[in-house]
């Protein structure tokens, strides 16, 4: 009785959540432009399918998501796992960078690997090759958004283990994609801007919002609140980076097969 009682507020709650959205949609499509519009059936139906949809992944990302990011980031820095991880004759200050590199490598994979199968990220990688006329290349493309990810989600969990204010790490990114803006192909400038919106979707943020949260729960001296938030922004900059970076190693490669040619 408990899931159906949480499961009905869940959906009370995403109702509540999508009016808006239907009003405007409805208010304009009925009073401003005065049409009622193709296929009304199909698109309730769909609003429908939507709410279902929405109060299930809700109760997912409460039941499963958020819990594993917090469980993982628990266990990897759990003192019986630090000192199972050691080596005979090894202090505990000796061992802690190597406790600590398994949470850099999981959060490196656990980055990839959601954003790989981030289904926005896949639907803007489609419609990119589409456009350019396969110029941008589907699989090219996200693995250099993955990478981009990975890689900032692994420095943003060093920044919570030693502590240090986010707003360097983020000034500093900008720096590196202004002057990147400078040189990068103009062709994949306003893509490689968007890539940062997109990884932030429905798979990565919640593992790696729990995964933050779990790591300044464990790590000493560490504020949640303070110290727990701000992956997500690693997880949106360092994209931005990684895909110009793709974009000019790609200009590099062909100016350097056109002189070979020559």
């Amino acid at each position: 009785m408990n899931v159906l009682a949480e499961l009905g507020t869940t959906i009370l709650n995403t109702v509540r959540d999508v009016i808006p959205i239907a009003v405007i949609i409805f208010g304009f499509q009925f009073l401003v432009i005065r049409r009622k519009p193709a296929n009304l059936g199909q698109i309730l139906v769909g609003f429908f399918w939507v709410l279902i949809g929405l109060s299930f992944f809700l109760l997912g990302l409460e039941w499963c998501l958020f819990p594993l990011g917090r469980l993982m980031a628990e266990q990897l820095t759990d003192p019986a796992f630090i000192q199972s991880a050691s080596t005979a004759g090894e202090s505990l200050s000796a061992i802690r960078w190597q406790d600590y590199f398994w949470v850099y490598l999981f959060a490196f994979l656990i980055g990839f690997s959601t954003t790989i199968a981030e289904p926005s990220l896949i639907a803007v990688a489609i419609k990119a090759n589409e456009v350019s006329g396969g110029a941008i290349g589907v699989w090219g493309l996200r693995i250099a958004v993955a990478i981009g990810v990975a890689v900032g989600i692994s420095l943003g969990c060093y920044r919570i283990v030693v502590g240090d204010p986010i707003h360097w790490y983020i000034i500093a990114g900008y720096i590196v994609v202004v002057i990147q803006t400078n040189f990068a192909p103009k062709l994949i400038i306003p893509l490689a801007y968007d890539s940062g919106g997109v990884t932030t979707s429905t798979v990565t943020v919640p593992l790696v919002a729990a995964l933050g949260l779990g790591l300044s729960e464990t790590v000493p001296g560490r504020n949640p609140l303070i110290d727990g938030f701000g992956l997500i922004a690693f997880a949106s900059l360092f994209p931005i980076i990684s895909v110009m970076a793709y974009a000019q190693l790609s200009a590099l490669k062909a100016k350097h097969g056109a002189k070979a040619s020559d």
